[in-house]
């Protein structure tokens, strides 16, 4: 499944739940993207992806690099 770092981040969160059995395709998000928007790329080592342990996802987003892919932006306020 070709997925940025915040896909592979979501699915490894899910994955390490407790009583979780069936985890989805997880590999480092490296293996397919040279560029990633997030700070830190999931990587594998050993058959392993660490999970990220920060708020939400885990991962920081590089803001850089989520300027340029962005297509669109759209503030929303409340």
């Amino acid at each position: 499944m070709l997925e940025t770092g915040i896909g592979r981040a979501a699915n490894a969160a899910l994955a390490a739940l407790p009583g979780f059995t069936l985890p989805g395709d997880i590999s480092g998000s490296d293996r397919f993207f040279r560029e990633d928007i997030v700070t830190e790329p999931l990587r594998m080592h050993d058959g392993v992806v660490d999970v990220p342990n920060g708020p939400g996802f885990g991962v920081d987003i590089d803001e850089d690099h989520l300027e340029r892919f962005r297509t669109q932006l759209v503030e929303v306020t409340r």
